[in-house]
């Protein structure tokens, strides 16, 4: 199926950037949620590759028609959702812009990450009016209508304190040399920020099939063996797919009034461990046959350099509150005994 390009002038549109695991949960729940019914959603990917995956996951059979009913119905639905690369948006002659904008693609993607973000915002997204970044300012007699910009990052910023507990304004990483991968995640909420959007630091995410867990066990009975790059005590902050989603539309409803240059910490607010991620797991029929745990680093075994530190609890209880936002799975071990 061809690409349909998005109206230039999509003033009420909403744009999503990456439409992974997470911004496909996002386009579905946007989709079937009453304060967006009337909005437009483009999802805006690398490539054409996984376009019809992506429809049928979020349109197709065993989701259509619930996703239509709740949204107001049939033929609308598939009128209101597109998907198109950035390749066509960059390319196309008119300037195609966004009420509200979510990058929730993934760093990998990019030589510069921050530098992705800043040209999203700038290209994209119609902007703040009157935000002393840029000029994007609204004309006299015009009505103001302002959306959000909101990028999806990660707890991995905070600075490695072993066992204590973060929020929102604990030190993050402030050296690329200590930890690059973390140091890139801030420059590119920094990046986000500067031009009036905001950011939403994710715990680990996870589905059934994804996470931690999938990778450390077999569900064919017998432990993958592969040591974790941790203790088993190592502490894990978790938060579901859909409630990822469901956090970033939480932002998009309060709006910039609320969430501009801001950072958002997001997790379900029951950290377990690497031992209780795999305890927790093995309640579930899909890995009940894994009777073996993996061979977890220890401490007193391999020494403190090499099992690691503890890790970090991330207490997100003002983003919570600030968002009008709470998870639907309260835990990672109630939604394996669901």
């Amino acid at each position: 199926m061809m690409s349909t390009m998005p109206s230039s002038s999509s003033s009420s549109g909403i744009a999503i950037v990456g439409c992974g695991v997470l911004g496909t949960s996002l386009c579905k729940q946007l989709l079937s949620h009453p304060q967006f019914a009337s909005r437009s959603i483009t999802g805006i990917t690398k490539s054409t590759s996984r376009h019809e995956a992506i429809r049928r996951e979020v349109l197709g059979v065993g989701h259509h028609a619930e996703t239509a009913a709740a949204a107001g119905g049939g033929e609308e639905v598939n009128d209101r959702f597109q998907l198109v690369t950035m390749e066509e948006i960059l390319a196309s002659s008119s300037s195609t812009t966004f009420r509200d904008v979510v990058f929730c693609a993934p760093p990998s993607g990019f030589e510069d990450y921050p530098s992705a973000i800043e040209h999203a915002a700038t290209r994209l997204w119609t902007g703040i009016p009157n935000n002393n970044v840029g000029e994007k300012v609204v004309a006299e007699g015009e009505e103001e209508v302002v959306g959000s910009f909101v990028f999806t990052s990660s707890g991995a910023v905070y600075e490695g304190i072993d066992g204590e507990t973060v929020d929102e304004l604990s030190p993050t990483v402030s050296d690329a040399t200590s930890n690059p991968r973390a140091y890139r995640m801030v420059q590119a909420e920094n990046a986000s920020i500067q031009q009036g959007g905001c950011a939403l630091r994710l715990a680990g995410l996870y589905t059934l099939e994804r996470g931690a867990h999938n990778y450390w066990l077999d569900t064919s009975g017998t432990a993958k063996g592969r040591k974790t790059l941790g203790r088993a005590d190592g502490i894990v902050n978790l938060l579901h797919y859909e409630d990822a989603a469901s956090a970033v539309l939480a932002a998009l409803i309060v709006g910039p009034k609320v969430n501009s240059g801001q950072r958002f910490l997001i997790s379900d607010g029951n950290p377990t461990t690497r031992r209780g991620i795999c305890e927790s797991a093995m309640k579930h029929a899909r890995y009940r046959e894994c009777t073996t745990m993996p061979p977890f680093l220890e401490v007193e075994k391999d020494g403190m350099e090499a099992a690691g530190p503890r890790g970090k609890v991330y207490d997100g209880r003002k983003s919570n509150e600030a968002l009008g936002w709470k998870p639907k799975y309260s835990s990672f071990d109630e939604f394996m005994t669901l």
